[in-house]
């Protein structure tokens, strides 16, 4: 029981860490309850992704009724749909949560979303599996039980149909991999 806790606080840490300097991800020596406070308190959406934590923990740990009630919360006050209990690594940033829709399979750590961005399932109940350090840009869609590999990025506005390649980056509708430079 103490150990599914200790794996919840650790992935919300990791989410600090990347509120700690604009675009980057700090070591997390730099993460401490000083610096989270002063961080929750100028963030509404880092706070968004502490509910969310805590939802998935009370899931986690089976307490009934808490993670169905903060889901609800963080579509009222934040605009923001999470699988509460989905499998995603930490350092998740999601800049604008207003809008933005993340149903996935799993995730990997520092996901990067912008704003009003959906992932989801697209014609059957499959949802997509994203890498590590992954960035999907404003208004993208990434749709289906789709692979987006480790480093992709996903401009905006794309809409992603089709697995992404680790490393890739996708534009356009459907959205297509650029040629490399």
């Amino acid at each position: 029981m103490r150990e599914n806790l200790s794996v919840h606080l650790e992935r919300f840490k990791c989410d600090v860490a990347r509120w700690v300097r604009p675009q980057e991800v700090a070591s997390l020596d730099e993460v401490t309850w000083p610096t989270t406070l002063r961080r929750l308190y100028a963030h509404p959406p880092l706070r968004a992704m502490a509910w969310f934590r805590l939802a998935s923990a009370a899931k986690a740990l089976r307490i009934p009724a808490v993670a169905g009630i903060v889901q609800r919360r963080l579509l009222r006050v934040y605009g923001l749909e999470l699988s509460v209990g989905a499998e995603i690594g930490g350092g998740l940033y999601i800049a604008h949560p207003a809008g933005t829709v993340v149903a996935v399979e799993r995730v990997g750590r520092n996901l990067t979303v912008i704003a009003a961005v959906t992932v989801g399932m697209r014609n059957e109940p499959r949802w997509p599996r994203i890498g590590d350090d992954v960035f999907i840009g404003a208004g993208a869609r990434v749709l289906g039980g789709i692979e987006v590999g480790d480093g992709a990025s996903v401009g905006a506005n794309a809409v992603v149909v089709r697995d992404v390649p680790a490393g890739a980056t996708v534009v356009g509708v459907p959205a297509r991999e650029l040629a490399a430079r």
